[in-house]
């Protein structure tokens, strides 16, 4: 009795919602090119149709040559043409969103994926899978987290937990998002399932889906995808998971979602449906409220810290380890990318240290009676 009201409450917060956004009644309409696959004009459009059967409530169009088909078709014989009718039709607002295959974004897009994990069938959004935030590692993290949220949002999950996967550059994503936390951006961060817990996600928090949000470089997010999408079948042939995913970043205004040349009909109709998802909650509205937020709380001046380097030291300044000690005591938290540097720190404050690697990640090794200062130290210069 209790799920029916509760199925009953949220049928009517979404006839509310639509009545506010003045979407009530009307279909998302939604397109997809069919060039470009490696499995043929014939697999796109088999995607489409299959995505309509699906979801009656969306209207799915055609981008490409024409074809025997109850959709409606926009005729494209080449990519570049498939390109300008697409962007054409988004621009003047006749279709919502549309699903394509290697379209290039510019730096400061990219894509959020959403796929299936096979440990326990939870949702879980990539972010990022295709694109370029940024040019520097850490701040394209930083972003490819707050795309993530936003694609989350935008999707229907009402309160995304966001976490990082242990990656070169986790630990500096991971204060990010701390101070933006105690900024007052509001979020929740997943926990790992992992004995340790914490924020930063293993191999098993991605095969159970522990973070609704993945945040991740966009490269290794790209590899997640094709292992998700395509584990069963060899590699060839995409048959699980929405794709790819939206490309977003500030003040971008096109709702393109990008698919595999090797997705197959599956993954093609689960994207359409991605697509719909995002032209029903308004990615655009979602996206202006959280970078709003995100900014209110310091985003832009964490992005910038990045890029200001470490202080160098003097050329003719030579740092030279303290007198060996017996280090038995460990400090966890310290960015891989950072280590060498945390370590000579320490050693020019008089503390000796070593760096290594634990088996969740790098540490740097100090005596137990200095193990409280070295961890002053590392706090005030900015390493934890």
């Amino acid at each position: 009795m209790t799920d029916v009201k509760k199925m009953i409450g949220q049928v009517f917060e979404e006839i509310a919602d639509g009545i506010e956004s003045g979407s009530f009644g009307k279909k998302a309409v939604v397109a997809v090119t069919t060039l470009g696959s490696e499995h043929g004009v014939e697999n796109v459009v088999k995607g489409a149709e299959l995505a309509q059967k699906k979801d009656p409530s969306i209207e799915v169009r055609l981008i490409g040559p024409k074809v025997e088909t109850s959709l409606k078709q926009y005729e494209a014989n080449t990519d570049e043409e498939g390109y300008k009718v697409m962007e054409e039709l988004l621009d003047s607002g006749e279709i919502g969103a549309c699903v394509t295959m290697h379209y290039n974004f510019p730096i400061g897009v990219s894509t959020v994926g959403r796929t299936v994990t096979p440990a326990f069938a939870r949702e879980m959004y990539v972010a990022t899978t295709t694109g370029t935030s940024s040019a520097h590692r850490i701040e394209a993290m930083v972003k490819n987290g707050i795309y993530g949220l936003i694609a989350a949002k935008t999707a229907g999950v009402k309160r995304p937990s966001l976490g990082i996967l242990n990656v070169d550059g986790a630990n500096q994503v991971e204060r990010a998002f701390n101070q933006l936390k105690e900024n007052g951006f509001d979020f929740d961060f997943a926990e790992s399932h992992r004995a340790d817990g914490g924020v930063k996600m293993r191999g098993n928090d991605v095969l159970q889906g522990t973070p609704d949000v993945l945040v991740t470089d966009t490269l290794t997010g790209n590899i997640l995808m094709k292992m998700f999408s395509s584990f069963t079948t060899g590699g060839g042939f995409e048959a699980h998971g929405y794709g790819y995913g939206p490309g977003i970043g500030e003040d971008y205004n096109r709702t393109i979602l990008i698919v595999s040349r090797a997705s197959g009909y599956p993954v093609i109709a689960n994207a359409l449906i991605y697509a719909a998802d995002l032209v029903k909650g308004d990615l655009g509205k979602v996206s202006k409220e959280v970078f709003k937020n995100a900014k209110a709380a310091g985003l832009d001046k964490i992005l910038d810290s990045f890029k200001e380097t470490k202080k160098e030291e003097k050329e003719d300044e030579e740092i030279t380890a303290p007198a060996k000690e017996i280090v038995s005591e460990a400090i966890a938290g310290i960015d891989i990318l950072e280590l060498e540097d945390a370590t000579h720190k320490l050693w020019k404050n008089g503390i000796y240290a070593e760096s290594g690697m634990g088996c969740t990640g790098p540490v740097i090794m100090v005596s137990k009676e200095k193990i409280q200062e070295a961890k002053e130290v590392l706090k005030a210069e900015g390493y934890m």
